[in-house]
This record gives structure tokens, C-alpha cells and sequence, in this order.
């Protein structure tokens, strides 16, 4: 496989299904294809973190991540989510493109990840996770589950105005927190409470891996 210009894996992308009902307690919103696009082809072609590896898809909603990991000539895709409805958006996603057999969808709490999975048993870990603002520190449970799965690298977005914390925090475990990317969050209203048809978020691409 060679180069896939971004432009070209976005177009691939397009036309996913999304939520109908997005549930707010999951902070549920869905990942355009502009930025799991943007996730995908910096861990591949910046990295080499995507073709022939084993990825796991941690909080994996429609599944768009996983997808395109897929395209990208992964090994496999695990995708993980606590909403049975994701899962079964996923898995209705991966079938329409005729990949399912390259996937997996698991049902489970992010929290129990470090129970449940072994350590480093993924080579690398892509995700768009909650940024917190619901639940206190959830982007963070997701970030202690995403390291513990990993062997190699971890792709997250995280708020630009959460970046000196997240750094701080990979400092204390010991990980290597390096913002690959500077990307906009074009967040759609999805919800009864938002005023605005959309609005802009700042967020970091981060990569962490563990210091050597």
C-alpha cells in the first residue's frame, strides 16, 4: 500500500452512519471523518502506527476509527464500548463496507480494561475519548486503559485547554506525551441544551508512548 492522501481517506470515510439518539452520560458526539481521518493517516504515515499492527479502538461509537484502521491495512481492529447500541452501530458500519472479518466489537466499561485485557496486548491504541467536561477525569480513565493496552503508541484528542494537565499527568506515569497535531472540533448540536447549531473546539492530537 502506498501513500492514501488525506483528502482520499476522508472520502472513505464519508457516509458512516452516526448516532440518532446520542446519550450524554458517554459524551457521545460523533467523529467526523475530516478528524478520524486527520488521527489515522498522521499515526500511519508521520508514524507507521497502523498498517500490519493490531489496534484497538477504545470508546469506538460508529466505529469510523476502527474503519479506517481497516483501510489503512491494519491487522485487525478491536473496538471497545460501553453502549450496546454503538456496538451494534459499529458492527452495522464494518459489514456495510465488507470488512467485518478484519473486526471486533467488545462490549465493556473502559474501566475494567486493565482487568480484563492484557497488558500491552495491542500495538497501538487510537481513540477520540470524552474530554471530561460530564464526568470528571474520564478522559483520563481512558488514557490510564488506553497505556495499559498498548505496546507501542497511543493516538487521543484531547481539549487544547486541557494540554498542560494531560502533560503533567504523562510526566507523573512516566510516558511520553508528544501534540503531533492541532486540529478543529466542528461539534454539531447533539443535544436538547446546546444553543448553537455548532461550535468550534480546539483539541490536541497527542501521541503517547512510554519512555524507554
Amino acid at each position: 500500500m502506498g501513500t492514501i492522501k488525506l483528502k482520499n481517506l476522508q472520502s472513505q470515510l464519508e457516509n458512516i452512519e452516526t448516532f440518532e439518539n446520542p446519550k450524554i452520560e458517554f459524551e457521545q458526539y460523533t467523529t467526523s471523518p475530516l478528524i478520524a481521518a486527520s488521527i489515522l493517516h498522521t499515526a500511519q504515515f508521520v508514524f507507521g502506527d497502523i498498517k500490519n499492527k493490531t489496534i484497538a479502538d477504545l470508546g469506538c461509537g460508529s466505529g469510523i476509527l476502527s474503519i479506517g484502521a481497516v483501510i489503512l491495512g491494519a491487522e485487525y481492529c478491536t473496538g471497545f464500548d460501553i453502549d450496546p447500541s454503538a456496538l451494534a452501530l459499529s458492527v452495522k458500519n464494518a459489514s456495510n463496507r465488507d470488512i467485518l472479518d478484519d473486526c471486533n466489537f467488545v462490549l465493556c466499561d473502559i474501566k475494567n480494561i486493565p482487568k480484563c485485557v492484557k497488558p500491552k496486548m495491542f500495538d497501538t491504541v487510537i481513540m477520540n475519548p470524552p474530554f471530561g467536561t460530564k464526568v470528571k477525569g474520564a478522559d483520563l480513565e481512558f488514557l490510564k486503559s488506553a497505556l495499559h493496552m498498548a505496546n507501542s503508541a497511543v493516538y487521543s484528542l484531547h481539549k487544547t485547554s486541557t494540554r498542560k494537565h494531560i502533560q503533567k499527568k504523562a510526566s507523573k506515569w512516566n510516558v511520553n506525551s508528544n501534540v503531533v497535531a492541532e486540529l478543529r472540533y466542528d461539534l454539531p448540536a447533539s443535544y436538547a441544551f446546546h444553543k448553537e447549531n455548532s461550535v468550534d473546539v480546539y483539541v490536541d492530537l497527542i501521541r503517547f508512548s512510554r519512555k524507554k
